[in-house]
């Protein structure tokens, strides 16, 4: 059974947003103000639940009761996204009886197509009448292009009792963190106050989905949420912050793989580990150019042990590095070392290759300590199908 934290209710409905009938807003709901953290999208072009968000989270200091979402429209780069953002959360928090700035917003859809605010005013009240354990209902709520649910969840014991996170996400296209990535939601009922929050996800981020690429495109509706709401009773020691942070980060690049693995006409989830760098900065940037690179991702694809394109792709990546240092595996099997080609046997490698899940390491020979580890996937026809005819 999925694990979930207690003190949370969950709801979704049909409030005529999509085109076809599937539920489109949904609300997650803790029973007591908790403490909240958000990491959000770098685009310059932010959506009016994005600025709304970051607002609200100011003027509660950190404090939430609720999180609004809806799919099918990202309410972006319209003239009334900021009201119909500000009413919704009003609705909604008049249904529930607490302050509008506890109510933090998320979209996701197309953008610059005016969304009808009076659709989400109007499914609040039975939005909140409608509550109760269903997680998996909202997780299926939220996905847009999605094939399927994505959520993870994680236990750690503590000197209290056992304290649960539980996460979903959605994102399948139009990925490529410099935050987070499309939306996801983490709750748990560990007792952590809001600046100690913040930079837990903040970090948990950064090593997780902010090393998730599916094509190269940044949202403007990217957010992560992260409520903890103490009903597990009493706080958390230095030493099980630490370990409460571990799972955090493994809960998020759990589902940041579950992303790679499910974007737009993946065939393939691919894990790049790249190490010997300077710094990890360094070793980030390289890994983020290869899990870029449209030649790599093809060639994948392809089943194709094509390494020059990894080689080219590191070359590129804004860091300086002796070529002649440089070795590739793909698959455990050496194809590129010194900067030269490896003997390898080219169709068993072909054939290795031909599998869901595919590993690349880029490593510098030589004493630096720097390390990353990226999650992209294949680039296929399907890519281009559907984002082809992405609005019609």
């Amino acid at each position: 059974m999925f694990p979930l934290p207690t003190g949370y209710r969950y709801a979704t409905a049909y409030a005529g947003i999509r085109k076809d009938r599937r539920d489109d807003v949904a609300i997650i709901v803790s029973d007591s103000p908790a403490s909240a953290a958000g990491v959000f999208t770098t685009n310059l072009v932010q959506a009016a639940p994005v600025v709304l968000a970051k607002a609200h989270l100011k003027a509660s200091r950190g404090k939430a009761r609720a999180i609004l979402v809806n799919a099918g429209n990202a309410n972006c780069a319209t003239r009334t996204g900021a009201k119909v953002a500000l009413d919704s959360c009003k609705a909604v928090a008049k249904s529930l009886g607490i302050p509008v700035e506890q109510v933090l917003p998320a979209s996701t859809g197309v953008i610059g197509v005016e969304l009808d605010g009076s659709k989400i005013t109007g499914a609040a009240p039975g939005l909140v009448k409608a509550l109760g354990g269903d997680f998996e209902s909202v997780a299926k709520a939220i996905l847009t292009t999605d094939l399927v649910q994505k959520r993870a969840a994680a236990r750690v014991q503590t000197k209290g009792g056992i304290v649960t996170l539980s996460g979903m996400t959605k994102g399948s296209g139009m990925i490529h963190p410099l935050m987070a990535t499309t939306l996801a939601f983490v709750m748990t009922d560990a007792r952590i106050p809001a600046s100690d929050l913040k930079p837990m996800l903040r970090r948990a981020t950064a090593r997780s989905f902010n090393r998730l690429t599916v094509d190269g495109d940044t949202s403007t509706n990217d957010c992560i949420f992260l409520l903890a709401n103490g009903a597990t009773g009493s706080a958390l020691t230095p030493n099980e912050k630490e370990l409460f942070e571990e799972a955090l980060t493994k809960l998020l690049e759990d589902l940041a793989m579950q992303i790679a693995r499910d974007g737009e006409g993946a065939t393939k989830l691919v894990t790049i580990d790249v190490s010997g760098t300077r710094t990890e900065a360094e070793a980030e940037k390289i890994a983020r150019s290869i899990s870029n690179s449209p030649l790599v991702k093809t060639a994948i694809y392809g089943n194709d042990a094509n390494w020059g394109r990894i080689l080219a792709a590191a070359g590129y990546a804004g860091v300086k590095f002796d070529p002649a240092q440089a070795e590739i595996t793909m698959q455990g099997v050496l194809v590129c070392r010194g900067g030269l080609a490896a003997k390898f046997h080219e169709e068993e490698l072909k054939h290795l290759l031909n599998t869901p899940d595919i590993h690349i390491t880029f490593r510098l020979k030589g004493e630096g300590k720097g390390r990353a580890r990226f999650f992209t996937c294949d680039f296929t026809e399907g890519y281009i199908k559907i984002n082809a005819s992405y609005r019609s």
